[in-house]
């Protein structure tokens, strides 16, 4: 590491100096203005990239209810029982001759 750290010492006192230093001042410049510039900037990388994490998870919410809406579909078309009950809570049906007391 020392070695290294020599030879850029000797680039900012060399002949170079001046080219070495307009280097790094462009650099800085291009590295704070990709940061903080205008247009298709990191931040705005960093905006997209949580904006997409966040829908994905909608998408897996999204999918998680439709495989449960399936099921309950796929139960109440196979299952007489079932189809009744639902009858029953959603809409209230009844046997004819029984009484139905709804509780809200």
């Amino acid at each position: 590491m020392p070695k290294i750290m020599g030879k850029i010492r000797d680039i900012f006192k060399g002949p170079h100096k001046y080219f070495a230093c307009f280097v790094v001042a462009v650099t800085a410049a291009f590295l704070l203005f990709w940061l903080v510039g205008s247009g298709n900037t990191f931040i705005n990388w960093a905006k997209a990239a949580a904006e997409i994490r966040r829908q994905e998870k909608m998408i897996q919410q999204y999918e998680e209810q439709n495989a449960e809406m399936d099921r309950r579909i796929n139960m109440i078309r196979t299952d007489r029982d079932t189809l009744e009950k639902f009858a029953r809570e959603q809409f209230n049906f009844a046997v004819p001759g029984e009484d139905v007391y709804i509780v809200e």
